[in-house]
């Protein structure tokens, strides 16, 4: 069948780039690119999603997966550089290493 060598180089890049996006949440300390990278994970499970959806032609459920996941994603975004902005107004720094006490 066509697809299966299809679906294993679909699978590889999307560990690859759910790789990249773990690496760089958990090496940088900007805020933002976590956000950034937090996205990447997401968008990554997206493409394996809709990889295996190709394979299953005739269930849809890959692909109404992805819907759900990219309007999380869009939900994430808004919370979370609404939050983002409130602690640089803050703290005027956006390092997730000063976010340790958010009282004051």
């Amino acid at each position: 069948m066509i697809f299966g060598n299809l679906l294993e180089h679909y699978t590889l890049l999307s560990g690859v780039i759910f790789s990249i996006g773990v690496i760089g949440f958990l090496v940088r300390r900007n805020v933002l690119v976590q956000l950034m990278s937090i996205e990447l994970m997401l968008n990554s499970v997206n493409l394996a999603l809709v990889a295996y959806n190709r394979v299953h032609a005739g269930n849809m459920n890959g692909q109404m997966f992805a819907f759900f996941i990219i309007a999380v994603a869009a939900a994430e975004v808004a919370v979370g550089l609404a939050i983002v902005l409130q602690f640089y107004r803050l703290r005027a720094t956006i390092n997730s290493d000063e976010a340790d006490t958010l009282r004051q």
